[in-house]
């Protein structure tokens, strides 16, 4: 494997850990990382599109700090930049678009995990789905022209794809999901964690490797058991960690135990 984008063609992986439990309470930017991470999955390519974003971003922002940058050479970073910044956004428009159709296709009324629904706040990404995407570039193109001197004043681009945010909401109470309980926020996110990972087992042709750490510490002993049951559906490699083997009981034989002690592993 020559790249790390040519052993996604093999490997797919998505996990959750206690520090994305916030992840509703969070920042955008956050929650931005979340979402690039979830089209990561199924688009190999789009780390290597929003890495080249930031750097364009920053490219222009160091020339609209000089006394008198050239016009030419804003002309051709904003050339860049609009064309990456439509291509993330529509990325991201598509894996969310995708993700909420099998969500809304797939719902249990009955289930522990309740079903998201999702939105994208970013004008771009909503204008790819309803517009070209050359109308949109050329849009953002023209935008960020009209806005230099705002942007040399706040230092920043102000507005943009790097700027986007996602949106959730509790499915079965219609509560945004910032407003939920502490508890209504994690079975949220399993849930959508769980759904991600039938999607990309959808568009990649095989099941990812699901990594999770201490996700079912505090989850009650009826979540924990519907959990279990959930990812063995999934068909996918998992591999859980946790400081209690209690929260692992209702696995039984449907996995392998193994105690990890300094300098040793051993099954338990």
């Amino acid at each position: 494997v020559g790249s790390a984008a040519a052993f996604a063609d093999h490997v797919r992986v998505i996990w959750l850990t206690p520090a994305m439990d916030g992840l509703f309470l969070g920042s955008a930017g956050e929650r931005r990382r979340f979402l690039d991470r979830l089209v990561l999955a199924v688009d190999a390519e789009h780390g290597t599109r929003v890495n080249a974003l930031e750097r364009a971003l920053r490219s222009r922002n160091r020339l609209l700090e000089e006394m008198a940058p050239d016009p030419a050479w804003l002309d051709a970073i904003e050339h860049e930049t609009a064309e990456l910044a439509v291509a993330v956004a529509a990325a991201r428009a598509e894996t969310v678009r995708r993700l909420a159709g099998l969500i809304e296709a797939t719902k249990d009324p009955s289930s522990p995990f309740p079903w998201a629904l999702l939105a994208l706040d970013g004008a771009i990404e909503v204008a790819v789905l309803e517009r070209p995407a050359v109308t949109v570039e050329d849009d953002y193109r023209t935008a960020l022209r009209e806005s230099r001197h705002r942007d040399r004043a706040a230092g920043r681009t102000t507005h943009g794809p790097h700027l986007t945010d996602l949106l959730a909401v509790h499915g079965p109470t219609g509560a945004p999901a910032e407003r939920c309980s502490t508890g209504q926020q994690k079975a949220l996110l399993i849930g959508l964690v769980l759904a991600h990972a039938r999607l990309v087992a959808g568009m990649a042709g095989f099941t990812p490797i699901v990594l999770l750490d201490e996700v079912a510490a505090h989850l009650d002993p009826e979540r924990r058991a519907a959990l279990y049951d959930a990812l063995e559906a999934l068909g996918s490699q998992v591999w859980m960690t946790g400081a209690d083997p209690h929260a692992f009981a209702a696995l039984g034989r449907r996995a392998d135990i193994l105690q990890v002690t300094p300098g040793s592993i051993t099954r338990a």
